[in-house]
């Protein structure tokens, strides 16, 4: 196996610029490994997209990119993933879930799409015209007009939108599983000390979370702490798994 001081270039990583990541990255940036890669931010399905293009080697991407990768490998046991409510990933709206007949679909994250997707069809048994939207479709969510909105922008929404339908709450109560949002995926092989020192900086945060938290401007919208300690939860443990393999199955039902 290659090591990484052995390597003609830097790993190149992607990652996600929303508040939930910031964990992950806090031990990175404090670490002698970020010496040895390059960081580019982005939101997550344009993480996914340069994934997909070869533009990174790694990236912090929404999981149901994983079966369109030609080789993929989860490489650390960190995830941004909910067992229950998450706060971050909903469908907004001014009106009941029953009284909704479209839904527009944030740009931002394949996965929250299709997790919705799934969510209108098997748990709320509800079947809305479902409408791509632009950058400024927030603006939108009115009347019989929902919306999914996915990370710092959800947060926000919570105090403007009457409703909302918690999308980590749902696929709990549907399955019984805790969800994976995103994961870090190569599409390579890499080097095994890259992979341990890599995990290793992503505990490091995840153990350090009033620092984390402190290293933050004041955000007035949400308690970080209550966001990064109740409605996140890091560790890809074993059931986190399982219920990744569970929406990866029900994305191939769709």
């Amino acid at each position: 196996m290659t090591k990484l001081a052995e390597l003609d270039k830097r790993i190149r990583i992607g990652a996600v610029s929303y508040l939930n990541t910031r964990p992950l990255l806090y031990g990175l940036r404090r670490s002698g490994l970020i010496d040895k890669v390059d960081v580019v931010e982005a939101y997550p399905a344009r993480v996914a997209a340069m994934l997909l293009n070869d533009e990174v080697d790694v990236g912090l991407v929404p999981v149901a990119i994983i079966p369109l990768l030609r080789e993929s490998h989860i490489i650390t046991d960190y995830c941004i993933g909910a067992d229950g409510e998450v706060a971050s990933v909903g469908i907004f709206s001014e009106v009941p879930m029953e009284q909704v007949e479209k839904v527009l679909l944030d740009y931002q994250s394949r996965t929250s799409v299709n997790l919705a997707r799934v969510l209108l069809k098997e748990y709320w048994k509800k079947s809305p015209i479902l409408e791509d939207a632009r950058e400024d479709f927030r603006s939108h969510i009115k009347g019989t007009t929902a919306g999914v909105v996915i990370g710092d922008r959800a947060l926000e929404q919570l105090q403007i939108s009457q409703y909302c339908y918690d999308m980590g709450t749902a696929w709990k109560q549907h399955t019984g599983l805790p969800f994976v949002f995103a994961a870090w995926v190569a599409n390579k092989a890499l080097p095994e000390d890259f992979q341990d020192a890599f995990n290793r900086t992503n505990a490091y945060g995840i153990s350090h979370m009033e620092e984390v938290v402190a290293s933050e401007k004041p955000y007035p919208v949400y308690d970080l702490m209550d966001y990064y300690t109740r409605n996140i939860s890091y560790k890809l443990d074993e059931r986190k798994r399982q219920g990744l393999a569970l929406f990866l199955q029900k994305l191939k039902e769709l």
